[in-house]
């Protein structure tokens, strides 16, 4: 029998609502990661989780409407390679915004990192544009962008439409905004008010990202580039090789780097 009449008590309630929202999410079946089941989310604020497969990828939070937040990564995923939209699904918890205050991400991330779960958490997955200044950085094997990357095969929608016409002209200035808003992925440009000024001829139909990245090169002159980087596209007003560039396009010539360069 302990002769002691003292101990120490810890009380962990950040361990406990933790385990409550994972307990709660666990009751849920996940949905499809397709649009459809996104719109039916009411715009709230809340968290929810991402599937691969069977796997518990990403746990995420909505401060504001977890539609808005969700449909993000749907558009980002359907633009990289090497994963499909299909293998992924999601659940979501609307949480009351008193409770934001605790990070209840942070709750849920922490009870699922100690599982060996939630990778996308700790790989670059939910980062947006990371800046001018990692555009020269090394994008480790490890990383969401080199394990999924952008696909130049992305195909937009039919962005030009011409009555009996096979092409149509717009300004490159218009061509950019366009691109910019139809990429699944970050299209970051230095503008110009030349760009307003130079005359872009379209082919009629739809393009792919490749297609229209080799229009603007064509029509931007020396010495800008267009780059391809593992995560996301830049176009700057100089020639420059970048440690993890996939593919440069200068003056409409295409130039895919030596995998080793």
């Amino acid at each position: 029998m302990s002769l002691e009449n003292h101990a120490e008590f810890k009380l962990s309630i950040t361990k406990a609502l933790g385990d409550q929202l994972a307990a709660a999410l666990e009751e849920l079946t996940p949905a499809p990661l397709a649009m459809g089941n996104i719109l039916r989310l009411r715009p709230l604020p809340g968290v929810y989780q991402l599937y691969k497969g069977e796997d518990l990828v990403y746990v995420g939070k909505a401060d504001k409407s977890l539609p808005q937040r969700v449909e993000k990564h749907f558009r980002k995923i359907s633009g990289r390679r090497n994963i499909s939209i299909e293998e992924m699904s999601f659940t979501c918890l609307y949480v009351d915004e008193d409770f934001g205050a605790v990070a209840p991400e942070r709750l849920l991330i922490n009870k699922h990192r100690g599982q060996g779960e939630v990778p996308w958490n700790y790989n670059g997955f939910g980062n947006n544009d990371p800046g001018k200044r990692r555009d020269t950085t090394v994008v480790e094997e490890k990383h969401f962008d080199r394990q999924y990357p952008i696909d130049l095969e992305y195909a937009f929608p039919d962005i030009v439409t011409v009555d009996g016409a096979s092409e149509a002209e717009s300004t490159l200035a218009k061509l950019l905004t366009i691109a910019k808003g139809f990429l699944p992925y970050v299209f970051r440009y230095e503008s110009t008010k030349a760009f307003d000024e130079i005359t872009v001829r379209l082919p009629a139909g739809p393009l792919t990202a490749d297609e229209a990245l080799r229009v603007i090169s064509e029509h931007v002159p020396a010495p800008w580039q267009v780059t391809a980087l593992p995560g996301y596209v830049i176009m700057y007003g100089k020639t420059e090789d970048y440690p993890s560039g996939m593919r440069y396009y200068r003056a409409g010539q295409v130039i895919d780097p030596a995998p080793d360069a």
